[in-house]
């Protein structure tokens, strides 16, 4: 698959490397997301070496470090090196010789750490001595978010501070897919995001099938034989220390449970018992906490929490509570429960990504701030609601996810509805002008006028600005 989207992340390594100087890089971030891609495109531009850690002992993981060392300074791994103080004291010597400052990968570093804990505290006298004497260019990269954190990134961890850049990679812009998996029309790019959301990997492998979505989330996903089938139990196995215990809090907000009430009531548990089980499931980026537009997000009382994309919206709604079911059904089986919910998560995948879209878009006269959703307890919800950066304005938003074109009778319907429904009643609103977007994937012109301040935007609208906030950022 063609590198695409990391603007702004190589643009800061780019930074890094013209300096001149040493430097600690770190990257971080869920599985899947292109941390290693990203680094050995970095590393290709400059003539560095990358090396990948795995789950051997230290001794074997320092002989299969210098066997890397060696293809750019032969001999290197003709030494037995006792610990890694001794391994990295010689890597600076020969790089000092010849000039090289990498950069130096290592890649899945938290594998490393877990064979040979005192390594974050050897590498930190390392970083100090390279930077005072102007060496090398080091960047470390894992998927252990958990271990990560407790290495590099805590307060209290050794190398904390050191790191000249921090990159937590995020899932590529959605405005991308169009370009990846050929297709150019608003509707079908929707359904390949409901399928995969902005997982780059997922993309890779969902290539071969063209523009067959079902035929690849049935092969991929569904089957019991697919590569996917188990990716959720996977990733939290492969967290460390692993992830799994978490994984009854992923399966209730799956179901339907959103409050924290809620969500522990499933469980049968008090709520306090897993707030900070949540937060860890924040800090993972498999959940988002979400709070109606217009409040405190520190102290509202009205917090949901959600999936954090489609790919788990989908794996949680489908493969979850039908494991028993899918071992046995045929393809047409397997589909059925799709299709069962396909509208419902074609709707959440699309109202989420009007939202994302709505500071980036240039067919509105207006600039706008980020979106949010609107609800009460009681009354009308609102898909999307924002602010216009010069304060005269609010934005009023509505997402209707149509598998078709939608015709003027349509939009005639969603407008009257719209009109009819009554404003979120919040202290921004007051003396503001109300201007409302109606988001469609495919939509036709319509044959007559509408109200000067309803605006129509469709996929094409959207997903360029979703790509476009690559640059904008």
């Amino acid at each position: 698959m063609n590198f695409v989207n990391r603007h702004e992340e190589m643009e800061r390594l780019e930074r890094v490397a013209q300096r001149d100087e040493a430097a600690l890089v770190v990257v971080w971030g869920r599985r899947r997301l292109g941390k290693s891609r990203l680094l050995a495109e970095w590393c290709a531009r400059h003539g560095g070496t990358y090396w990948v850690a795995d789950e051997s002992a230290g001794t074997i993981q320092r002989q299969y470090f210098a066997e890397e060392i060696d293809a750019i300074f032969p001999g290197f791994a003709s030494v037995v090196y006792p610990d890694w103080t001794a391994l990295f004291s010689r890597l600076s010597s020969e790089a000092r010789q010849v000039g090289w400052r990498g950069p130096l990968i290592i890649d899945e570093f938290p594998y490393l750490v877990s064979a040979a804990r005192e390594l974050p505290s050897i590498l930190q006298k390392w970083v100090d001595r390279e930077k005072r004497e102007g060496g090398i260019m080091l960047a470390l990269s894992g998927s252990s978010q958990r271990m990560m954190m407790d290495s590099i990134l805590n307060s209290t961890a050794p190398l904390y501070g050191r790191a000249d850049v921090i990159l937590k990679l995020n899932p590529i812009l959605p405005g991308y897919i169009g370009q990846i998996l050929c297709v150019d029309d608003g509707s079908s790019i929707l359904n390949y995001y409901t399928c995969w959301g902005g997982v780059p990997r997922y993309w890779e492998l969902s290539q071969p099938f063209g523009k067959d979505y079902l035929a690849a989330v049935d092969d991929l996903l569904l089957s019991p034989l697919g590569v996917l089938h188990d990716e959720i139990d996977r990733l939290l196995r492969q967290e460390m220390p692993s992830a799994v215990p978490l994984r009854p809090i992923l399966d209730a907000i799956g179901l339907g449970a959103h409050r924290s009430s809620e969500i522990a009531a499933r469980l049968g548990l008090p709520a306090t018992s897993i707030t900070r089980s949540l937060k860890q499931l924040q800090e993972l980026g498999y959940i988002l906490r979400e709070v109606p537009f217009g409040e405190d997000e520190k102290r509202s009382r009205r917090t949901l929490y959600k999936l954090a994309d489609p790919f788990l919206h989908l794996w949680f709604r489908v493969v979850a509570p039908h494991r028993g079911a899918l071992q046995s059904a045929s393809k047409e089986g397997r589909l059925k429960l799709l299709t069962n919910v396909w509208p419902q998560l074609r709707a959440q995948a699309w109202e989420e990504l009007c939202r994302q879209a709505v500071p980036h878009l240039k067919t509105t006269k207006r600039n706008w701030g980020p979106a949010r959703r609107h609800w009460l307890s009681q009354g009308h919800e609102w898909d999307v609601v924002s602010a216009s950066l010069d304060g005269r304005a609010v934005l009023l938003g509505e997402c209707k996810s149509l598998s078709r074109s939608a015709r003027s009778t349509d939009i005639d319907k969603i407008v009257q509805d719209l009109m009819a429904k009554q404003a979120p009643s919040l202290q921004i609103l007051d003396g503001k002008k109300l201007e409302y977007l109606i988001f469609l994937p495919v939509l036709e012109t319509p044959n007559h006028p509408l109200p000067s301040n309803v605006h129509l935007i469709d996929g094409r609208d959207v997903f360029a600005a979703l790509s476009s906030a690559a640059t904008d950022t």
